[in-house]
Order: C-alpha cells, then sequence, then structure tokens
C-alpha cells in the first residue's frame, strides 16, 4: 500500500494530507524515460524490443511497495505513429500501478496525441508534485527540433510556483548539461540562460537540490553550480558513444529518495 503523503490527488489517488513524522520514510519518484515505442510490437530498436522492455520495466515499478508516484521523462514513440501512445497507454493500464503517473513530452512526441491517450485515471496531468517538504517540478523542453529548449515564459512561471519553504527537483526531458559524447548536440539550447535562472533562483533561496533529465539514454551523475544533475536510463536502449554502437540493450529506470531533511540519494534499476 502507498503511503499517503500528497495533499491532493485527483480522481482514486485523493488522501487526506499526512504529516510526516522524523521517522518518515523517503518519498520515492520512479522515473523512467525513452521507451521508442512502434505500432508494431515486434519490432526491435537497435537490437531490441522496446515493447518487451517497457513491459518489464512497468511490472518491475508495480511490484514495489515504497514507490510515491512514478514520472515518465518523454520519448514515447519512435516511429510517431498513433498507434504507439495507444500502446503505451494500455501498458500502463495492465501494469495496474497502484501509483499515480505524471508525464513530459520528448522530441519525439506530439502533445496532442499525448493529451489525447495519457487519459486514465492513473495519469496526472499537473506539472506540480507536491509534499510537506518538497516540490517536484516537470518541465516541458520540446522544441521544433530534437534539441531541447525552455522559454523565458517557462521559467517565469517556475519561478512564481516555487514555494520556498521547500526543497525543489526539476524533471524534463532533455539534459541541461553537456554529458561527453555525440547525444550533447542535441541537449537544451540557451543552456547558459538557463542555468543563469537557477543561480538567481537559488540566490533567493529558492532551495533547487537537482534536476533530473531522459534524453541520454544512459545514467549519469554530473553536477554544476552545487545543483546535482542525473540522467535516467532508458527502457529501451543504453547509447554507447557513437550513433552506430549501443552499450546495453538491458531496460533501466532511476528510483529518487527525497528526505524531510532535504537529502536526495537515488538507485539505478537494470533488470537482467
Amino acid at each position: 500500500m502507498v503511503t499517503p503523503l500528497f495533499r491532493t490527488w485527483s480522481s482514486k489517488f485523493s488522501v487526506a494530507n499526512t504529516k510526516m513524522t522524523d521517522q518518515s520514510k523517503p518519498f520515492v519518484i520512479a522515473q523512467f524515460s525513452d521507451c521508442h515505442l512502434f505500432a508494431d510490437k515486434s519490432i526491435e530498436h537497435l537490437g531490441a524490443n522496446v515493447w518487451q522492455n517497457l513491459i518489464r520495466v512497468l511490472t518491475d515499478i508495480a511490484k514495489r511497495n515504497d514507490i510515491n508516484c512514478i514520472v515518465f521523462t518523454g520519448d514515447l514513440t519512435q516511429d510517431h505513429s498513433e498507434l504507439s501512445y495507444q500502446h503505451f497507454a494500455n501498458a500502463v493500464e495492465q501494469a495496474k500501478l497502484a501509483m499515480p503517473v505524471y508525464y513530459s513530452a520528448g522530441n519525439h512526441d506530439d502533445r496532442a496525441m499525448l493529451t489525447k491517450y495519457l487519459i486514465a485515471p492513473t495519469f496526472q496531468t499537473s506539472t506540480i508534485i507536491s509534499n510537506d517538504f518538497w516540490q517536484i517540478h516537470l518541465l516541458d523542453s520540446k522544441s521544433d527540433t530534437p534539441s531541447g529548449l525552455i522559454s523565458q515564459n517557462s521559467l517565469q512561471t517556475l519561478s512564481q510556483q516555487i514555494d520556498s519553504s521547500k526543497c525543489q527537483l526539476l524533471m524534463m526531458h532533455h539534459h541541461p548539461i553537456d554529458i561527453g559524447y555525440y547525444i550533447d548536440k542535441h541537449g537544451l539550447l540557451e543552456q547558459d540562460a538557463f542555468w543563469k535562472t537557477i543561480v538567481q533562483l537559488n540566490d533567493k533561496n529558492m532551495n533547487i537540490k537537482a534536476i533530473a533529465c531522459g534524453h541520454v539514454h544512459r545514467a549519469t551523475h554530473l553536477t554544476k553550480l552545487n545543483v546535482d544533475v542525473y540522467t535516467c536510463p532508458a527502457t529501451s536502449v543504453q547509447f554507447g558513444d557513437t550513433k552506430e554502437k549501443v552499450a546495453s540493450i538491458l531496460p533501466s529506470y532511476r528510483l529518487f529518495y527525497l528526505d524531510d531533511n532535504g537529502s536526495l540519494s537515488s538507485d539505478i534499476i537494470t533488470l537482467q
């Protein structure tokens, strides 16, 4: 049974707010990303059956009783087909997840298709997740190119939505920091402006602790300007250093543990 930590949930997830105690368990987020589905479930992507990989990840998440919510950070589809969105929605429904699923668009995704098909009660459209000690903000980094972009309007909205009494975790699809291989040419654009905003917010004690993203198809942990940056491994395949090289076809995802004292830790789950 999931511990009811949220003030409000829509639909079947509505619960009363429960005050945490010093002995409370951490707030746990399962992040999964980059499943790259096709209309045909049997098609492989870079040597992996991405449909089966997604099913394995969702099945593993569903078995865990300590997860409070799930965040999917984009690239649902590979072939941009309407069926791929239906497959994703069906996979989440069939997993019978006991926790809500939030999502943001990746560069492969169509926002209209996400809105059309991710409508089951499990899916949540809010871009803010909040408990007594943390706020998690889902930023839309999709642009008209494979690279990402977060508009100044979005950054302004973020600054207005932050509750400075809480610790902050930002989540998005594109990586805001160079990782060190070819995917960097499709990272977040205008990174200097983005990080300038982060510094300004933290100078005002907005307490942005970490940023989590997808897109890079591998797990990394870097630090910039005293902010931790975590990238999520993919449910589909893990990239090597060149386009022609795949490091692994094993599905993976990331767990975050958010403590009420403001500390954050993370684990990578790889399904053998």
